[in-house]
């Protein structure tokens, strides 16, 4: 382990000084800030999410460093065009991931009495700064690079969850992920992953991304209409064994042919942060488990011309 920190450590202090300096410069100056908000900034909370966030931060980037880039070869920075691969599904992980992480530190620094312009602000940011880092690992790593697709579908993914909570104060629009197991990995386990959980990550035919909205907020407050549901549309693929291609085989042997195929979809959902509970222990449960699409019937057409209904889809 000491090793890995090492290894991280020596490449964040050589290769990206300008990011982490901007990093602690943001995460240094959320005391200074929450002290001209009120006097109901509770500074016992603001210290356990900023030496959490920092502890949290730093081991997420050790772990991801050792999982995805420290037995490649690395170079000088440089960037790549890369929007052609994985049909998209790439990119759309990059806007939930920020979204979400944006959303979930907003509302830790709302939990600690940060006024809401600066906890939308400097909450809604985070999942910005955190991406970037990613995109410096990428930049100095001499099988990738940094992409300029990436940097836009982050600053999408923040943009979408500040520009809501500035202008209706809350968010109507979600966006949220679901995962199922596939057949594919087995045949390039080595691009989508040998574990399950490193499956998850990377086999991105079993990711679907959804924007989910919820159907009341658009409604008037008088309306009956259940506050915790919502409709939601999403998009995956399937077919892929490779970025852009599929090779006709791995390691020697021959692999299966398939047809990489765009899938469309049209499902209902529940937003959990809209259920009604007095328990503050559920609120919170129910924000962080909020990037969950709710597996519920859905209506799929895909590239190949075919409308499949699922009674459940995962």
């Amino acid at each position: 382990m000491m090793t890995y920190l090492t290894d991280f450590f020596r490449i964040m202090a050589i290769k990206s000084k300008r990011f982490v300096l901007a990093f602690l410069v943001v995460i240094l100056s959320i005391p200074s800030i929450s002290q001209h908000d009120s006097t109901e900034v509770n500074k016992k909370r603001l210290n356990f999410l900023l030496i959490g966030g920092a502890a949290t931060y730093t081991v997420s980037m050790v772990g991801l460093y050792h999982l995805w880039y420290k037995d490649y070869p690395q170079s000088s920075f440089h960037f790549i065009n890369d929007n052609n691969e994985w049909m998209g599904l790439d990119k759309l992980g990059h806007v939930t991931t920020s979204y979400w992480i944006g959303r979930i530190s907003y509302h830790s620094l709302r939990w600690a009495g940060v006024k809401e312009k600066h906890a939308i602000w400097y909450g809604g940011s985070a999942g910005l700064l955190f991406l970037t880092t990613i995109e410096i690992f990428d930049g100095y790593s001499a099988e990738w690079g940094a992409s300029a697709g990436d940097l836009i579908a982050n600053a999408a993914g923040t943009g979408l969850f500040i520009g809501q909570q500035l202008g209706w104060h809350e968010q109507r629009l979600s966006i949220k992920f679901s995962y199922h197991a596939t057949e594919y990995a087995q045949y390039r386990p080595d691009v989508l992953g040998r574990t399950p959980v490193e499956r998850i990550i990377k086999d991105y035919n079993g990711h679907t991304f959804w924007l989910s909205g919820n159907i009341h907020s658009f409604l008037r407050e008088s309306s009956k209409f259940p506050k915790w549901l919502n409709v939601a549309i999403g998009y995956g693929a399937k077919g892929m064994l490779g970025g852009t291609e599929n090779l006709p085989e791995y390691e020697d042997k021959p692999v299966p042919e398939y047809k990489r195929t765009s899938q469309y979809y049209l499902s209902l959902d529940v937003d959990l942060t809209r259920i009604p509970t007095r328990s503050k222990a559920l609120k919170g449960l129910f924000t962080i488990l909020g990037f969950i699409k709710i597996p519920l019937p859905t209506l799929e057409y895909n590239a190949e011309d075919q409308f499949i209904f699922h009674i459940l889809y995962f």
